[in-house]
């Protein structure tokens, strides 16, 4: 199938020629590649007009310059960039982070999968990076796509209008959650993987900011308060103990107290809540099924 990439990229000159040498050594490649450069003050232009130069189909967009990173920038970057390519034949898009890197088959794995499954709208796969693999550590499961590597068809992405711009953070999950809530499906496939070799949030500030920042996220986004309760409860015991699960709560507190504006719709959020609640019943379902399995062998051993 026919497709496009889109990235945007602020300052990336430690780690996006890891991610163009993964895209131009693709089995397949893409008609058009668009890196939206987001007023970047490093290298990071000239590496992609490097790559530019040797590969036709890669496109250097640069973006009005502004002082702060912020998500919403990353939205208005492949809004622009989309409306760039949108006059091209293709239809599957890929947003692509510029801090990834993943086989040469990669894209020749996943595009497949939308010819297989017409109702399938957003498609990717599990990622790595140290000490974090989102097959295990993450609650979300293969209904969720993260947003460093997300492949749309092209009549999903229209369908819920590409990314809505929010500063703090979300823009891909409301992507994910709106497409789901329409009717599309969504898959993260656990055969392959990336990496991203930026640990998530951390541009610009530490872990722990980060993940105060993810618990306010969290609350804004309508996080089920039972469902953070017990994300806090799983980060308390990761290293280093304690302090990533208090900053993860703490930001969602924060964000409660102070009644931060939720950028979603209600309806959204509903739907939202009603989808983490039925993870936990299948969670509490698989556990106290292996406690039933553990006691029988327990019992039989006796």
């Amino acid at each position: 199938m026919p497709f496009v990439l889109l990235t945007a990229a602020r300052n990336e000159q430690g780690f996006i020629e890891r991610t163009i040498e993964s895209v131009v050594t693709q089995t397949v490649a893409p008609l058009r590649w668009v890196i939206a450069n987001d007023g970047s003050t490093d290298k990071t232009p000239a590496i992609i007009d490097r790559y530019a130069a040797r590969y036709p189909w890669i496109e250097r967009l640069d973006m009005p310059e502004h002082r702060d990173r912020s998500f919403a920038a990353k939205a208005y970057c492949i809004n622009a960039a989309y409306e760039h390519v949108k006059q091209l034949d293709f239809e599957v898009i890929g947003n692509l982070d510029a801090d990834v890197s993943f086989d040469s088959d990669f894209f020749e794995f996943l595009l497949p999968k939308f010819v297989d499954a017409p109702e399938l709208g957003i498609a990717g796969t599990i990622f790595h990076e140290d000490g974090y693999d989102s097959s295990v550590d993450s609650f979300e499961g293969e209904n969720y796509v993260a947003g460093m590597c997300q492949l749309f068809r092209r009549a999903c992405f229209e369908d819920i209008g590409g990314y809505t711009p929010h500063a703090p953070g979300g823009v891909d999950w409301i992507a994910v959650m709106s497409a789901r809530m329409k009717g599309w499906k969504v898959r993260a496939f656990r055969e392959k993987h990336f990496f991203h070799h930026r640990s998530m949030g951390t541009a610009e500030r530490g872990s722990l900011a980060a993940l105060y920042s993810y618990g306010k996220k969290d609350y804004y986004l309508g996080n089920h308060p039972l469902w953070e309760l017990l994300r806090v409860i799983y980060r308390l015991g990761k290293k280093p103990y304690l302090s990533q699960g208090v900053a993860l709560g703490a930001g969602y507190l924060s964000a409660a107290i102070h009644g931060i504006h939720r950028p979603i719709s209600p309806e959204l959020m509903r739907f939202h809540r009603k989808e983490q609640m039925r993870k936990l019943r299948g969670i509490l379902h698989s556990l106290l099924h292996c406690q039933r399995v553990d006691n029988f062998t327990i019992t039989s051993s006796e």
